[in-house]
């Protein structure tokens, strides 16, 4: 049995071991290319907690064969970044790249952030920043243009599936997992890989310990009791309560959202957590209904992260209620799955000529452009019969408002412009 922790024997060593950020490291993607060109250049990584940030930034220094350094703005200071600048200069002087990696950059002061600017600008380092905080806020502006900005994403279901298959198969001695068990940790983990990979290995050695080779929903409940812990003396676990919060918004029922939620913060539950389940409320189940949800939902986390607890759960609580007696419709949530499984089976179609950009004269000789029409230009500011799709699709509809709230209107607009298509109506819309 190895001392080493499971999160550590787990991590990537190649780009290819990464799971998630396929946006990022696709092929073709921009940290994909980065990689391939073998030229580093100055970023920050922007996401939440355990979604690669630091593992991305080691596996440059490992790809470009550039000496590594990590700070952390929430342990270090002005003497740490003098430190990391002399290693830096002595690995230069032995012909040596180097990749400084900042954890936490949003935490150091506007004049320590000012401090890596010379170095960064005649390369003695190329710095790597990690936050949790949205840099245009966090970060100053010198800096800032100094880097290319990446936004990393939590861990979809799926990934964080496979991330828990690879940690199982990886404990010594094996342990097995039931379903209930997975399903429970991969919602415990939120996105977060650290987060579940820590979470794998506690069971598992408390498992052991009680020489039990197998874990299941209920065991698993008892050995995450510090972290995993039930919000009420009934007994009923967090992610079954975020599940009743957030059937009760659906459900247009604000008396049962508000109970839900102060349960949950009464027992301890992150309120950022809450928030974030909020703004996916209002994507999922409101959409364009009432477009104004998903603006207050923003609005409520960033309400809280200034006033934090308890000022800031007042925030949270309109959201909820709003969002419970809001018009609902999951319309847009379900034409994006539509989509995203269209985009699949059929493949990269060629973009249509007259819809690709021309800002050259060869590229205008070449047909790019050629027959576009100008919506703005055409009556009513809409091209009767302009087709958009790829000209070997046939053009599926995705998108299929409801009777509800704003999208009574959307439906009666879309249902306009279809006429016209079709030479019916010529009218106003």
């Amino acid at each position: 049995m190895t001392a080493v922790p499971l999160a550590e024997r787990l991590r990537p060593r190649t780009i290819d071991e990464v799971i998630g950020q396929r946006h990022l490291l696709g092929p073709g993607k921009p940290l994909r290319v980065a990689f391939e060109a073998g030229k580093p250049h100055s970023m920050i990584f922007w996401g939440p907690p355990g979604v690669g940030k630091t593992t991305l930034a080691r596996l440059m220094a490992d790809a470009f064969d550039s000496h590594f350094i990590a700070i952390s703005a929430v342990l270090g200071g002005v003497k740490e970044i003098r430190e990391a600048v002399a290693a830096a200069a002595q690995q230069r002087a032995a012909g040596r790249r180097t990749i400084l990696f900042v954890d936490e950059v949003h935490r150091f002061n506007k004049a320590q952030q000012d401090a890596f600017l010379p170095h960064v600008e005649s390369g003695l380092f190329t710095f790597i920043g990690a936050t949790t905080e949205n840099p245009s806020f966090e970060v100053n502006g010198a800096l800032l243009s100094r880097a290319r900005v990446y936004v990393l994403q939590p861990l979809s279901t799926e990934e964080l599936a496979e991330l828990f298959a690879r940690a199982v198969a990886a404990l010594d001695p094996p342990v097995a997992f039931d379903e209930v068990a997975r399903e429970r940790l991969s919602g415990w983990a939120d996105g977060d890989g650290r987060r579940l990979l820590n979470a794998v290995e506690i069971v598992a050695d408390a498992a052991r310990g009680l020489g039990r080779d197998q874990v299941d929903g209920d065991f698993l409940e008892q050995a995450l009791s510090q972290n995993l812990r039930r919000f009420d003396k009934g007994g009923d676990a967090f992610y079954d309560q975020i599940s009743a919060l957030h059937k009760s918004v659906r459900g247009s029922d604000p008396d049962a959202s508000l109970y839900w939620l102060c349960r949950m913060l009464d027992g301890g539950a992150d309120p950022r957590y809450l928030a974030r389940r909020i703004i996916r409320m209002a994507n999922e189940d409101i959409g364009l209904a009432d477009p104004r949800a998903l603006t207050l939902a923003l609005e409520a986390a960033e309400v809280y992260e200034r006033l934090g607890s308890p000022e800031g759960e007042l925030a949270l609580a309109q959201a909820v209620v709003y969002l419970a007696c809001a018009a609902k419709s999951n319309a847009v949530y379900t034409a994006y799955k539509r989509a995203r499984a269209f985009v699949a089976e059929h493949g990269s179609a060629p973009v249509p000529m007259h819809l690709r950009n021309a800002p050259t004269k060869l590229m205008k000789g070449l047909g790019h452009g050629q027959g576009y029409r100008y919506a703005h230009d055409e009556e009513g500011g809409y091209a009767a019969g302009e087709r958009y799709f790829p000209d070997d699709v046939e053009a599926p509809t995705f998108y299929q408002p409801v009777d509800r709230g704003l999208e009574i209107k959307i439906r009666e607009k879309l249902a306009w412009l279809r006429a016209r298509d079709a030479g019916k109506d010529s009218g106003p819309g």
